[in-house]
């Protein structure tokens, strides 16, 4: 049962400072903490901003944050219901096994559902057995039909046909390589 100082809620701007803590502390968990780039101003806009990227939900207990989950939605699907894909969820160690990482996964699948859901999607760090049984008590299953792909910087320069950083934007701020073929599509030449 969850405690009853325990609250789940849309984020606002005033948590970012806990929530960078939190990510931050996923970052290190998954090893990816000296590529962390998050700030204050890119949480800020990509959160709460008029285009914002994602919705976070957090956990909170006597006023401190304990967890948070990052959505994002994409709504053009096959079926035209949108897939949800839980981008982040984490809890902090000293709350975990009280109950929150339950009740913030209902909450987010709840969400899901009146956002006109089909299905929520998520990756789970190879390894990370504490959250596979997690998920899978909740109802999540691994993906048997797609396997995950994935491209670095350099890969998506080598894809585009561009050689470094500097080539990667025309004047106009697109890629090179997708001015040329809208170029060649529009029948102009560059």
């Amino acid at each position: 049962m969850l405690n009853p100082a325990i609250t789940i809620r849309v984020a606002l701007p005033g948590d970012v400072p806990a929530l960078l803590e939190q990510m931050r502390s996923l970052a290190q968990f998954e090893r990816y903490i000296t590529d962390f780039n998050v700030d204050e101003q890119a949480l800020l806009t990509r959160a709460f901003g008029p285009d914002r990227q994602c919705h976070i939900f957090v956990a909170e207990c006597h006023g401190n944050i304990v967890g948070y989950a990052v959505m994002i939605v994409i709504r053009f699907t096959f079926d035209l219901k949108s897939t949800l894909v839980l981008k982040e969820f984490f809890v902090d160690g000293a709350s975990r096994g009280k109950g929150v990482g339950s009740a913030l996964f209902r909450y987010v699948a709840a969400w899901a559902l009146v956002e006109g859901g089909g299905r929520l999607k998520w990756d789970v760090m190879v390894g990370n057995h504490k959250a596979e049984a997690f998920y899978q008590k909740h109802g999540g299953a691994p993906d048997t039909q797609w396997i995950p792909y994935v491209m670095n910087e350099d890969a998506l320069q080598k894809a585009a046909g561009v050689k470094s950083t500097d080539e990667k934007l025309d004047s106009q701020g697109r890629g090179c390589a997708v001015a040329q073929a809208v170029s060649v599509r529009s029948g102009s030449q560059t």
